[in-house]
């Protein structure tokens, strides 16, 4: 059987770990509209953007960083007015300067910028943006990650192609993992080559400390630091996860412009399987060794399981982060691989089936609640406690893996589906 190598897990943790500002659904559109605009070397008069179901449902009601705005069509604007491509997740970054913000609110208001949802495409991660300046028109596509520019043309000439096979039903290609060969890395790897995981706990401390200053969102991590100095909560282990996390969920759910590490192209989803741990080891006074290896633990298991699911679907992506910080706080607490595997199981029996209804200020709501499965599960799991060969667990851990992808894919298409309409429809009726 073909082993995967150090060097390509290596490579794996840095691919689906990178900061992105703001909500990536919008900060997809935001970037195909600033290739465009590359090209066109200049403000478009023009912008039509396109996008898949799922990045229509998680773009409708999320903050935009740096504007106190929500929705897509300012995330448009501002890419055609101040986005770099070379930027990636963090093509916004400029928002504040100057008065970018002002002309792209322009845009809006002469009704330049218009969004749609496109049926029958090829992912359901899809963003295609066309502009027009004059008398020349670019057009952009990104399909399957938020980065990967797969499409640009010019006055139809191609300028950039990559092939791109979805439609055949196969995967890009990436090398296999498994929870046993992560748990063996972890173990194995010297530390020094894997500790560019701490920049990611940094940055994700750095906005979780701003949701716990200001008003933001729900206010779920400021709640539970008040009531916990009222006396009403106790100052443990899960409460301050808690707060860790989903102060951060609340404060970039709402716009806050500060970056945050993401896991497998999500942000809330790098927040959970991130900051969990952070508190973990804070608790157990765990060493910064320690540290490190529990995050690369965290991140790789959750972009393993991601990899059976996909970016986007209708099953809510927290379960997989969860999955991938249960595993993290299991190990600081001294667990052993079998326990591990049992955390995970737990965690499939727990939260398979919560829905995603879009990225909005309630996403702190399911990052609570993924949280705190996470912690439950390593808890469980340390006392020997573990899910039996039922429902859609089976012994093997990555048969079980694969049921939660088949459930997140094909099981829940129509899930998706009706979700979306239900969305999309609200105001419509009486």
């Amino acid at each position: 059987m073909y082993q995967v190598t150090n060097e390509q897990i290596i490579n794996i943790l840095k691919q689906e770990s990178v900061p992105a500002l703001g909500c990536t659904e919008p900060v997809a559109c935001a970037l195909a509209c600033a290739r465009c605009r590359e090209e066109l070397e200049g403000v478009p008069e023009k912008v039509e953007v396109l996008v898949s179901g799922n990045i229509y449902k998680n773009g409708m009601g999320v903050g935009i960083p740096g504007t106190g705005m929500t929705g897509l069509p300012i995330a448009a604007a501002l890419g055609v007015i101040c986005g770099k491509s070379c930027y990636g997740l963090e093509v916004l970054k400029d928002v504040s300067e100057g008065n970018n913000l002002d002309l792209a609110k322009e845009l809006l208001e002469r009704h330049a910028i218009t969004v749609k949802m496109k049926t029958n495409v090829e992912d359901k991660l899809y963003a295609e943006a066309i502009c027009q300046r004059g008398e020349d028109v670019v057009r952009t596509v990104i399909i399957h990650a938020h980065t990967n520019i797969v499409l640009v043309e010019k006055n139809g000439n191609v300028l950039v192609n990559r092939e791109y096979q979805v439609a055949t039903g196969k995967k890009q290609y990436r090398p296999e993992l498994s929870v046993a060969r992560i748990w063996k890395f972890i173990q194995e790897i010297d530390v020094n080559e894997i500790e560019f995981v701490l920049e990611g706990a940094e940055m994700n401390k750095a906005i979780s400390n701003e949701g716990l200053k200001g008003a933001y969102g729900l206010q779920i991590g400021k709640t539970l630091q008040e009531s916990i100095a009222k006396g009403l909560l106790e100052d443990d282990l899960l409460n301050n996860a808690l707060i860790r996390a989903t102060a951060a969920s609340d404060a970039r759910m709402d716009g806050c412009a500060k970056p945050v590490m993401t896991n497998s192209g999500s942000g809330n989803q790098g927040i959970t399987v991130i900051l969990p741990v952070v508190a973990a080891a804070e608790r157990f006074g765990s060493t910064r060794e320690q540290l490190i290896r529990a995050l690369a633990l965290s991140n790789l298991v959750a972009a393993h399981i991601h990899y059976y699911l996909g970016h986007l679907s209708a099953l809510c992506g927290i379960l997989i982060a969860g999955m991938g910080s249960a595993s993290a706080i299991t190990y600081l607490m001294g667990g052993s691989y079998e326990q591990v595997v049992n955390t995970i199981k737990t965690m499939c029996s727990n939260l398979t089936g919560m829905v995603c209804d879009g990225a909005k200020q309630g996403c702190a709501l399911k990052v609570y609640s993924g949280v705190s499965a996470a912690v439950q599960a390593a808890l469980l799991s340390m006392r020997g406690i573990k899910t039996n060969n039922d429902g859609i667990v089976e012994d093997d851990i990555e048969k079980t893996i694969r049921n939660v992808g088949l459930i997140g894919t094909a099981g829940m298409e129509q899930t998706d589906r009706t979700i979306l309409d239900i969305m999309t429809k609200k105001g419509m009726e009486n």
